[in-house]
């Protein structure tokens, strides 16, 4: 198994998503565009780069532009990916806060395996295929589910609906 291939953290995972996501916006990463969208310092950027460099995900030089290897993109891609299924099913199905969805699903997406990931995209997708009077009345019915269990147990909506 090559470097690239083994498992990465959680932390490393999150790097690759922030590179990809200032990638995305700006062409090109700076250890201080990672360091801003992660809200870390730069001493932890520049630790998190070798090591994704010498894993050969990153192109990486000290006070240089970072860019994801052939390698680096699909691994970062598969974080963004999760990310954003994680995301859209608390909120389309779950009917969570955008907030709150996107602070869990930071956490999720490096410990949800792939089958789970999987039926959560299909369930999703199976949810916004149905016809819309149809879909929202049952949307409807499971946030009132939520809401009356939720007083019930004396958290009162904890979940972040919207």
């Amino acid at each position: 198994m090559s470097a690239a291939q083994t498992a990465l953290s959680a932390s490393l995972e999150d790097y690759l998503e922030a590179i990809w996501h200032v990638e995305a916006a700006k062409g090109a990463a700076r250890a201080k565009d990672i360091a801003d969208r992660l809200g870390v310092n730069a001493s932890s950027v520049t630790a998190a780069l070798q090591t994704l460099a010498e894993r050969g995900l990153v192109n990486y030089a000290p006070y240089d532009i970072v860019t994801l290897t052939a390698a680096g993109r699909p691994a970062a891609e598969r974080v963004v990916s999760r990310h954003a299924v994680l995301r859209d099913f608390f909120v389309n199905v779950l009917g969570v806060s955008e907030q709150e969805a996107e602070a869990t699903a930071c956490r999720m997406e490096h410990a949800v395996g792939s089958v789970v990931l999987r039926r959560l995209e299909h369930l999703a997708n199976y949810v916004a295929i149905r016809p819309a009077a149809r879909q929202r009345r049952w949307l409807e019915r499971f946030l009132a589910f939520c809401r009356k269990r939720e007083a019930a147990q004396g958290n009162g909506g904890a979940g972040g609906e919207a």
